[in-house]
């Protein structure tokens, strides 16, 4: 066997890293008596925290599809990663806990407006993805909650691979709210699960 195939034909660390990660979350969710749990996944940006959370609803281990949203769609700009938890808590979170209809205006980045608005069944689980879901008061509510790290090198490079120039200016200041939220409220500290992705 030629050592150009053997490179080749090795297993992804990266991919590898998030299907043991999604096994992980999954059995988690499986251990919640809950028919409607809510799953958190936090994590800086380009952590991998999407892609966890489309693995993790692939392989949902309970009745029903869960409600799968990007706090990407909640932020209100690039200043808004605070107020964006907030919104998750007012319009996702406190109704699905309170089993009422949830409601969520997805955020127009180009227009820099609310846009059109989406509704959150309390009978089906949710998987609230993005910076800042781990909070003392989010934590309350939700019934897994997941922290994701990722060295600041591979995440850059992920990140900025995705979105590309648009989040290249933007990068320090978003890193700055990540941080201030990383140091009030203690995420990796509340997350039932951490798992590190190289």
């Amino acid at each position: 066997m030629s050592s150009v195939h053997s490179r080749s034909s090795s297993p992804d660390p990266v991919r590898a890293a998030l299907d043991a990660a999604a096994a992980r979350i999954v059995a988690a969710i499986s251990d919640v008596s809950a028919a409607n749990p809510v799953l958190l996944i936090d994590g800086r940006s380009g952590a991998g925290k999407s892609t966890l959370a489309g693995l993790v609803a692939a392989r949902w281990p309970l009745a029903g599809r869960p409600q799968v949203i990007a706090m990407d769609s909640l932020y209100p700009g690039w200043d808004g990663l605070d107020a964006g938890i907030e919104r998750a808590l007012d319009g996702i979170l406190r109704p699905h806990g309170r089993g009422r209809i949830g409601t969520w205006h997805r955020w127009d980045w180009e227009r820099k407006a609310d846009a059109e608005s989406h509704a959150v069944d309390p009978a089906l689980g949710v998987i609230l993805e993005g910076c800042g879901t781990i909070t003392p008061q989010t934590s309350r509510i939700a019934d897994v909650t997941v922290w994701v790290e990722s060295p600041a090198a591979a995440r850059r490079h992920r990140a900025l691979g995705r979105d590309g120039d648009v989040f290249r200016s933007h990068w320090e200041s978003w890193a700055a709210q990540e941080q201030a939220h990383i140091d009030r409220d203690d995420p990796r500290g509340l997350a039932d699960v951490q798992v590190m992705i190289p």
